[in-house]
């Protein structure tokens, strides 16, 4: 299957442990975002405020973590429009 998909990016970090993946969503505005969600009865955590961006996790039926940020970098808020 192929998706068409709005602008992204990827990060690779180093890890001292066992691997380990992460899936965020960027948006460009994080708390309309949230508003969203929780006008369709998603609940999100708090926003959590980081040097390079803004973020907030949601709780899948599965029971698994998904991350949506708000980036604070400009090259990420360029291609986020």
């Amino acid at each position: 299957m192929i998706f068409a998909a709005p602008p992204a990016e990827i990060a690779i970090h180093p890890t001292d442990g066992g691997e380990h993946h992460e899936l965020y969503f960027m948006c460009d505005d994080i708390e309309q975002t949230i508003a969203d969600l929780h006008a369709k009865g998603v609940d999100a955590t708090p926003i959590l405020e980081e040097r390079w961006v803004r973020v907030t996790h949601i709780t899948l039926p599965s029971g698994e973590k998904l991350g949506i940020y708000q980036p604070k970098h400009p090259m990420a808020i360029d291609r986020a429009r």
